[in-house]
């Protein structure tokens, strides 16, 4: 891996899920496959048509603000809440396989997600070159550390800051400003990658920091997006390669007028 070390900047600032962790895609299947292992549990319905409700609630669910914020700091109470109003609206309400489906979902997805491939080569690479890293992630402190020490992400960071520890998340300026007093770095000495629009990118660009979105899914950027991308990479190996040249399209854009609600700050995952 060749590094370009002086197009770094003093310090960089990650996410965590769906950015260093390849969260989304371990996700897979999970809704399904819980549905069909308790498939007797919901006899007046099929797997097929509670999955298919259970993923409409759970859109409707994680659209809330308020429920957003909440929820991702006890996924697993989210989750059955989720199902619960996904058999309740099928006329099927059951209580005890909610809370099964949704204890299965977890477990499965926790025992899947796992760091996108070559991004901890990175981490490391990056650690290697005296780069001062930070890690700023949404949710839960027991879950989220949990992922941080399975893959001993630890030593490779400065600073991390996790939402159930520090007291509140991104996009809140309060999270951008400790990593950095902590990396004792400037806003215009330091990159913000995430793969949220929201919640990583326009709150930092809103600071001076160089946003760079994580584009893993490969869709481009969204017709609404609440800002413009520094830069736009696929894979953390991106970082290693060149500097971001292009500029905020308004380092002062209001980005909350787009409210959290928006499909594309969120997609199906409500760490970020």
């Amino acid at each position: 891996m060749t590094t370009i070390t002086q197009n770094l900047p003093r310090a960089i600032l990650f996410d965590l899920d769906d950015t260093i962790m390849a969260y989304d895609a371990a996700s897979e299947g999970c809704w399904k496959e819980a549905c069909v292992r308790y498939a007797a549990q919901i006899s007046g319905s099929t797997p097929d048509i509670v999955c298919a409700a259970i993923q409409r609630q759970s859109f409707r669910f994680w659209g809330d603000p308020d429920r957003l914020r909440q929820g991702r700091l006890n996924l697993a109470e989210a989750r059955r809440q989720v199902v619960a109003s996904a058999l309740e609206m099928l006329g099927i309400p059951n209580p005890y396989a909610a809370q099964q489906i949704a204890c299965l979902r977890t477990e499965l997805h926790e025992q899947r997600i796992a760091p996108f491939p070559g991004a901890v080569d990175v981490l490391r690479h990056l650690h290697q070159t005296g780069t001062r890293l930070g890690l700023v992630t949404n949710g839960a402190a027991d879950k989220q550390r949990a992922k941080i020490n399975r893959y001993n992400l630890t030593p490779y960071f400065g600073c991390i800051i996790v939402e159930g520890e520090f007291g509140c998340g991104k996009p809140d300026a309060r999270v951008f400003h400790h990593a950095l007093t902590q990396l004792e770095t400037a806003p215009t000495d330091a990159w913000m990658v995430g793969d949220n629009l929201l919640h990583d990118i326009a709150p930092a660009q809103t600071l001076g920091i160089k946003g760079i979105w994580h584009d893993f899914k490969g869709k481009g950027l969204p017709a609404d997006a609440p800002c413009q991308p520094n830069r736009v990479i696929r894979r953390l190996e991106e970082l290693l390669q060149s500097i971001p040249t292009s500029t905020p399209r308004e380092q002062g854009t209001d980005w909350r007028a787009y409210g959290e609600s928006n499909p594309a700050s969120r997609d199906e995952n409500p760490m970020s």
